[in-house]
């Protein structure tokens, strides 16, 4: 595994963040298709052992219960020091005033539950999950300044938004001498590219380190279009995620099966080489139910696609409304 710079920080990051809302309770939570812990840790140990050293929770996965598995699993399969350590704050499974959103004081009690729970005095990077319309986003990193000053952050960054606010919070930081986002986590894949039109040419502006969620479409490229998986058929946000144009999107999915099978590898490795070489991204955050799937990412490093296959992977899209944020 070689690893690489985060955007425009010094830390060094595995090309594949391993993304942990797959590891959690089961019976906690919205996700039903998750693992528990006794399943998790096998495969939190073999991305050890394969050389990732990036991984992305959120304090929502699983009602908390996705940091705490991965808390414990790392302190006993790497050394703190070696690896990043990625979770989120905005949403939240409690309704209840000043549950949740990115105020101050949610933001100091997130940050403090989520420490505990990961079983660490400190996350590498601190992430802000969605754009909260009901703090003055001034508040919101005035306060992340301040988690960051306190050493319970080492680095901030964002998630999924319109490319105007992620600038107008680039040009806030800087105005106040805050600590400024080094990172966007954005939703970037085969059947999802709008990305491109603004957001990834910010990015590569301002070097930010992008690292896209769902790079293989929560599974859809992996598969037939009319194939089903038990997680598809529970994932209520992902049901709304590849609905708009489905003759398209099956189109690529197609073209993807063709690739593969010329190939002789799996339709994964196809689909996430194309994350991974598109310009501006730093490491796609992969998810993994089996130990095979990440033995599948870490292939894609290495498949190196033609520019015509890329072009035959690209060529039946067409523009789809935003999908992931508001």
């Amino acid at each position: 595994m070689n690893y690489i710079r985060f955007g425009n920080t010094g830390m060094k990051v595995s090309p594949l963040c391993l993304g942990c809302m797959t590891f959690g309770d089961p019976a906690r939570g919205t996700h039903a298709w998750t693992l528990d812990e006794e399943k998790s840790r096998p495969i939190l140990q073999r991305a050890v052992e394969l050389g990732f050293n990036f991984f992305d929770t959120a304090n929502v996965y699983s009602d908390g219960t996705s940091e705490e598995i991965v808390g414990r699993a790392l302190r006993d399969f790497a050394r703190r020091d070696e690896i990043v350590i990625a979770t989120k704050v905005f949403n939240t499974v409690r309704k209840a005033p000043n549950i949740g959103g990115l105020s101050r004081k949610a933001i100091m009690t997130e940050i403090d539950a989520s420490l505990k729970r990961l079983g660490t005095d400190y996350v590498d990077l601190y992430q802000i999950h969605r754009w909260d319309y009901q703090t003055p986003i001034e508040e919101t990193l005035d306060a992340l300044n301040d988690v960051v000053r306190a050493g319970k952050a080492r680095y901030i960054g964002a998630s999924s938004m319109y490319a105007w606010q992620f600038a107008k919070a680039l040009f806030t930081s800087e105005r106040h001498g805050w600590a400024r986002f080094v990172s966007m986590q954005n939703h970037l894949n085969l059947l999802n590219r709008e990305e491109e039109r603004e957001m990834m040419p910010l990015c590569r502006d301002q070097k930010i380190a992008v690292i896209p969620w769902s790079p293989m479409a929560r599974g859809r490229l992996t598969r037939d279009w009319d194939a089903g998986s038990a997680r598809e058929e529970t994932d209520e946000f992902g049901k709304k995620l590849y609905t708009f144009s489905p003759d398209k999107d099956r189109a690529i999915v197609d073209a993807v099966a063709e690739v593969a099978r010329e190939r002789g590898v799996p339709r994964a490795q196809v689909a996430l080489a194309w994350v991974i070489q598109h310009r501006g991204v730093t490491a796609p955050i992969v998810g993994a139910s089996k130990a095979a799937h990440l033995d599948d990412a870490v292939a894609a490093l290495s498949l190196k696609l033609s520019d015509d296959e890329v072009r035959r992977l690209e060529a039946p899209y067409v523009p789809h409304p935003v999908a992931g944020f508001q």
